[in-house]
């Protein structure tokens, strides 16, 4: 069985979510929108012109991505992602391969999938399932939820 401590997991665009083994995931926090601003924050340096900066909305190619971190890997072969449209599913494996583990590891893991065949007026929901190096599979992080990247056309 492969054993893998979570450090974070997001979907751009939707909620972070941190947890520990051993524990409930706090509640969502907000994640930064992919082609969005930043939000503001206080700073002691000098600020540019107060001229108003629009909000940079998203661009064609849409695309949601996926990341996810470790805090230590043992017997981890890799990583499958699957997305619905649904949070109770059904749910299709969207990685032809599984992005590669780091096998046995101690040090912390950054990971990020990809999916570029997203329509931007569906919301999407997205989980990884791990694969341990004897072929166990298990799911790795809870459903998220990624929103349309564009609001729903008007009705004809």
């Amino acid at each position: 069985m492969s054993r893998v401590m979570v450090a974070a997991w997001a979907v751009v665009g939707a909620a972070v979510l941190m947890a520990c083994a051993g524990g409930a995931p706090p509640a969502p926090a907000p994640a930064p929108v992919e082609g969005a601003a930043p939000a503001a924050t206080p700073s002691a340096e000098p600020q540019p012109s107060a001229t108003p900066q629009p909000a940079t909305a998203p661009t064609p190619p849409y695309r949601n991505t996926v990341r996810w971190s470790t805090a230590s890997e043992v017997d981890n072969f890799g990583y499958d992602v699957y997305r619905g449209t649904s949070a109770e599913g059904p749910f299709e494996r969207l990685t032809k391969d599984p992005i590669p583990g780091a096998g046995t590891t101690d040090e912390p893991q950054k990971y990020s999938f990809v999916d570029e065949s997203i329509d931007p007026y569906v919301t999407y929901f997205y989980y990884v399932e791990s694969i341990s190096l004897a072929g166990e599979r298990e799911r790795f992080t809870p459903v998220i939820q990624a929103k349309p990247k564009l609001p729903a056309p008007p009705s004809r």
